[in-house]
């Protein structure tokens, strides 16, 4: 009985060292920050990238979940070319662990947001004239200026478009 015991803690300790070693085990996860305008902007203008992609998202949007993949895929490869990819939930703080349990399943492994505070004023500073529907989209360049909007699905050769001319105008200084 006490070989079978021992038996048997060596073989889940054996699991155990096996599923420690998966390349899943300490892969990153999604972090998500409660942020106001004040705090989100202050991420945007972030010194090091040389373009940033403002996703405003939600769980319980259709069209926004259905973006989430292409849009990720755009941000992964021009990552290296300085774009910083900036997911802006607006659910209710109280879904929080639904909006992680979504990004989860996409792959998300960076710091993202919930929004907290007044929508008018996240509204006003993402964009005046926009009406607040979404998903929406906006492309600002390293120094926080805005240079494109997308109001719907985001449309990755617009996005394309837009990204080449920033990247072309940061290289022409």
């Amino acid at each position: 009985m006490r070989l079978a015991a021992t038996a048997t803690l060596l073989g889940c300790l054996t699991v155990f060292s096996l599923l420690s070693m998966s390349p899943f085990a300490h892969a990153a996860e999604a972090s998500l920050h409660s942020g106001d305008v004040k705090a989100i902007f202050a991420d945007i203008k972030k010194p090091g990238a040389k373009a940033v992609l403002v996703n405003v998202w939600a769980t319980w949007c259709e069209p926004c979940r259905d973006e989430m993949p292409s849009l990720l895929e755009f941000y992964r490869r021009h990552r290296a070319e300085g774009l910083r990819l900036v997911l802006l939930s607006v659910d209710d703080e109280a879904n929080r662990d639904g909006v992680l349990a979504f990004l989860a399943s996409q792959g998300v492994d960076f710091a993202t947001w919930i929004k907290r505070g007044d929508d008018q004023a996240l509204m006003r500073a993402l964009d005046p004239e926009w009406s607040g529907n979404i998903p929406a989209s906006f492309l600002f360049d390293g120094r926080g200026k805005a240079q494109q909007r997308s109001y719907g699905p985001v449309n990755e050769e617009a996005l394309k478009e837009v990204w080449d001319r920033v990247i072309r105008s940061r290289k022409g200084r």
